[in-house]
């Protein structure tokens, strides 16, 4: 029996499938750790998380019980290690986590509360475990709830009530507005019911969609913060625990400040853009910089993701393309210190106008003619794609893609997104703060009224309300998921602007099934959370 204990918190960043590579990099936390007890990992870490579907496949979990064993091999002279892997166990496969001590597997605990809801479908690929009892470590009783066993009370009062000394938590808990102040809340609430003390860690780095935004804390049994870890970056903690006569108690460490509101989310669509592009070894992006603020703000995030070396920015004017903006795209990419080329699609325009116009004879232009402007535009950046190798970045945002205002296989062509999920109310916000760091958007992209410019005059508001009335109905539809009538009594807005707005939004669904993915920053982003049906005649009221 021990009265003190050294556990590092490894919050790292895996790559889905790169299990070689996960566990070379669990090899170097150790090397970083040697002083350590125990060194926990976050949920899943040799194979990444969530692994979806992938996990069905027997030799990716055989290969990810390899790596584990190798991993083991190693603490036979170092430190222990308890780190997240599938585990096949039989006809069950479980979310489990491994105790890796003196050079072998030395035990097991599974995941006994699968989640299964917004952008969890646990229980379509694993098998709960029983109620967990306490590991044995060094004559210390440590409970091992995986993640979604904390967020009900029946996995920590059964770890106490068997004879837990202290909680640690491996998580794969994706990102979200405020959420740390959500775990924080929750933690607390399980330290109190039990009166342990807990470690949260959790996954740090970009996966598709999700981002992980780490933010690992440690909460003592009298509910003091001991720990606090960064945001959206790795950090390899080493806590120092002693046992007295009330139990088990972590020493203060670091209390890292956290990112909010538009810092916040600034930096996990620029987490999330690095990890996609990084991880799927992309050398660079290339995307359209239409003198706007939604392209103005995803080439901003792509410098800081990537650096000015692997942007590459394209103004495409037409007839419609004011000086105005063709003057502040420029601006803008040499604030940014990008590569900027102006590629004119007339021709390609004119070229399909003439090879439709036997076709189109005796029917008047219209938004025809201008989806042909933005589907030339993704034609030439799709062919720069291709060409070097960088990939398309699409900028819509989420009110523009909420309400369908961008043109499929036009300007909604791409790879990936980094504001698909940020209302653009929020778009102009994370301008001006990007801009209180160092200018790098033009003043006038941020002011000027929005427009499309696929006609003389255009503006976003001869189609839409006000982004600022827009984004309030969307909230309500989206977010809330509340009817049009509470809306309308909450808001005082126009029943038939709402119930249009509505009507938008779901016809537009087709539209998202064949749209890039993007970073999730709110609670119901399209796609894994919000899954709504493309052929759907439903109307509140109706």
């Amino acid at each position: 029996m021990t009265d003190r204990l050294i556990i590092a918190l490894a919050q790292v960043n895996p790559t889905l499938g790169a299990i070689n590579a996960n566990l070379a990099r669990a090899r170097d936390v150790l090397r970083e750790a040697p002083d350590a007890d125990l060194i926990l990992f976050p949920e899943l870490f040799i194979c990444g998380y969530p692994p979806e579907d992938l996990v069905l496949r027997p030799s990716f979990v055989a290969a990810c019980r390899l790596a584990v064993e190798e991993l083991a091999k190693d603490t036979a002279s170092g430190p222990a290690v308890l780190i997240g892997l599938p585990w096949r166990d039989g006809e069950k496969l479980h979310n489990s986590m491994a105790l890796l001590a003196n050079g072998r597997i030395e035990t097991l605990r599974h995941k006994f509360d699968l989640p299964n809801y917004g952008v969890f479908d646990e229980k379509r690929v694993f098998d709960p475990g029983p109620a967990p009892g306490p590991i044995a470590f060094k004559g210390v009783r440590i409970g091992v709830p995986i993640c979604e066993d904390i967020w009900t009370e029946e996995t920590c009062e059964t770890l106490a009530e068997t004879g837990a000394e202290m909680l640690l938590v491996p998580n794969g808990s994706p990102f979200e507005q405020n959420k740390d102040d959500v775990r924080l809340n929750l933690v607390v609430a399980r330290v109190t019911e039990t009166g342990l003390p807990m470690v949260y860690l959790n996954q740090v780095g970009g996966q598709d969609e999700l981002v992980f935004d780490g933010a690992s804390f440690v909460i003592n049994a009298d509910r003091s913060l001991a720990w606090q870890l960064p945001m959206f970056r790795e950090e390899i903690a080493l806590t120092e625990w002693r046992r007295g006569p009330d139990g088990w108690h972590c020493l203060p460490g670091e209390i890292v400040p956290l990112p909010e509101d538009e810092k916040e989310t600034w930096e996990a669509c620029v987490l999330g853009l690095r990890d996609y592009v990084l991880k799927n070894r992309f050398p660079g992006v290339v995307l359209g910089l239409s003198g706007g603020i939604d392209s103005a703000v995803v080439a901003a995030m792509a410098v800081d993701a990537l650096g000015k070396d692997r942007v590459h920015c394209v103004m495409l004017p037409y007839a419609y393309t004011s000086r105005e903006s063709q003057v502040d795209a420029e601006e803008c990419a040499k604030l940014l210190g990008v590569r900027y080329d102006v590629v004119p699609i007339k021709q390609p325009v004119e070229g399909f106008l003439a090879a439709l116009a036997p076709l189109f004879a005796g029917t008047p232009p219209g938004i025809t003619e201008e989806n042909l402007q933005s589907r030339s535009r993704g034609v030439i950046l799709m062919a720069i794609s291709i060409q070097f190798g960088a990939m398309v970045l699409t900028t819509g945002e989420k009110s523009e893609v909420a309400v369908g205002y961008a043109g499929l296989y036009g300007d909604m062509n791409g790879g990936f997104n980094p504001i698909k999920d940020v209302y653009k109310t929020e778009v102009y916000r994370l301008a001006s703060w990007r801009n209180s760091l160092g200018r790098v958007i033009p003043e006038r992209i941020i002011t000027k009224a929005p427009t499309a410019e696929l006609r003389e005059n255009q503006k976003d508001q001869d189609s839409l309300p006000p982004y600022e009335v827009l984004d309030a109905i969307l909230e309500g539809l989206v977010e809330r998921e509340i009817p049009v009538s509470e809306i309308v009594a909450t808001t005082g807005y126009d029943e038939a602007l709402v119930r249009r707005i509505q009507h938008m939004l779901y016809v537009a669904e087709y539209k998202r099934r064949q749209a890039a993915p993007g970073v999730k920053i709110t609670r119901r982003n399209f796609g894994r959370d919000r899954r709504y049906p493309v052929t759907n005649a439903f109307r509140d009221g109706r």
